[in-house]
């Protein structure tokens, strides 16, 4: 007998995908979502950098001149530059030049002498023609500086904004490094109140700069201000510290590292309580001392956030102008005048050209100084960490 088969109804096939507008929006925002949320950042930066950036470019090399009924504009070539660097203005951005004394010819000749051992030690070993090239401007920069200096202070004269500058970036971002990393040390051991000290310690850096101006131009006040008594006390009574170059250096350092310092404290304690405890607890039981513990585990590990935080200090620190300006008016003189401070000083003037000059010449010098540590010291560090 043949099995019967019962054939039944034919299968319903799918109707084909057709794609609708909404379907082809919602895939076309599926595919540009990333760049839609960047344009408005994109076009921020756009507005408020880039092109501030290019029209400062341009009245850079302009002579402005504001007329009752606006302003002319004529092209002036290098003139602003030359004005700041050669000409009368020198002094200003400068320093005083003269014959160098002795210490200043040793000190440059040895400079120099360092500084083509590092290029010849460079070109002996790993060259390429990038790196030579932007090792080229760094030798340029930092042998330009020696001789600076050379020519100034160490022969007796006084620098100029360029030099008061790079004190405020030096010194005082040393100091705030030092500070700022052993606070942050100490809160991340297990001792008592740390907590508490971490909110202390931060409270600085929330205070605006020209609060911190007023604040420690009344505290320095020996004669009214709130620590007068200790400055009589201590024999100061008299001493006038805004008139004096080098002493109100200072205050404007230890001014700026007291709000500063907070930064440092925050970012290193986040990089201490990342390291592995794991790898302490061994580094004990193989019987390491403290010191050496640091050194050789703990160190390792944060010394590539310490170069960062270190690289986000000094770009900011290149850009002081609010406390020189609230605690001394930069003075004595031109004493504790910043480089922004002075294009600001000429901007106020309605100088824009040498205003924009002034801006820029710092731009290039907190370029080159930033590129060249970042390269020198964050990348040879992250390529030489296994």
């Amino acid at each position: 007998m043949r099995a019967r088969v019962r054939v039944g109804p034919p299968a319903r096939t799918c109707p084909p995908f057709r794609k609708t507008k909404r379907t082809t929006m919602d895939q076309w925002l599926d595919k540009h979502m990333g760049r839609l949320f960047l344009t408005p950042a994109v076009v921020l930066i756009l507005v408020f950098s880039i092109f501030p950036l290019l029209a400062s470019l341009v009245l850079a090399f302009s002579r402005v001149r504001f007329t009752g009924g606006g302003f002319r504009m004529r092209f002036a070539g290098w003139r602003n530059f030359d004005k700041q660097l050669f000409g009368s203005e020198q002094f200003h951005l400068l320093g005083t030049f003269g014959a160098l004394s002795l210490l200043g010819w040793a000190v440059g000749l040895a400079a120099t002498a360092g500084l083509l051992w590092w290029m010849v030690r460079y070109w002996r070993t790993r060259f390429t023609w990038v790196g030579f090239v932007g090792r080229l401007i760094t030798f340029a920069m930092a042998l330009g500086l020696a001789w600076l200096f050379a020519a100034t202070t160490l022969s007796g004269r006084p620098f100029g904004t360029i030099g008061t500058t790079l004190f405020y970036v030096v010194i005082g971002c040393g100091i705030q490094f030092l500070i700022g990393t052993g606070l942050a040390f100490a809160c991340s051991q297990h001792i008592r109140g740390s907590r508490a000290f971490r909110v202390i310690f931060y409270v600085p850096m929330m205070i605006t700069p020209i609060g911190v101006g007023y604040i420690f131009r009344m505290m320095a006040d020996t004669t009214k201000g709130p620590f007068a008594n200790l400055w009589q006390w201590v024999g100061l009574g008299d001493f006038a510290w805004a008139a004096d170059p080098w002493a109100a250096r200072i205050f404007i350092v230890i001014a700026d590292s007291w709000q500063w310092i907070p930064f440092v404290f925050i970012m290193m304690l986040a990089a201490f309580e990342s390291v592995s405890k794991d790898l302490n607890e061994a580094a004990e039981i193989d019987g390491a001392g403290k010191w050496m513990t640091f050194r050789e585990i703990i160190w390792p590990q944060v010394l590539p956030i310490a170069a960062t935080v270190m690289l986000i200090r000094v770009i900011e620190a290149f850009k002081i102008v609010d406390l020189p300006n609230i605690m001394t008016a930069g003075g004595p003189g031109i004493a504790t005048e910043s480089v922004s401070l002075q294009a600001y000083y000429a901007w106020r003037a309605l100088d824009l050209g040498q205003a924009s000059a002034v801006a820029y010449i710092l731009l290039f010098v907190t370029v080159v100084i930033c590129v060249s540590f970042f390269n020198l010291v964050v990348l040879a560090r992250i390529r030489a960490t296994p």
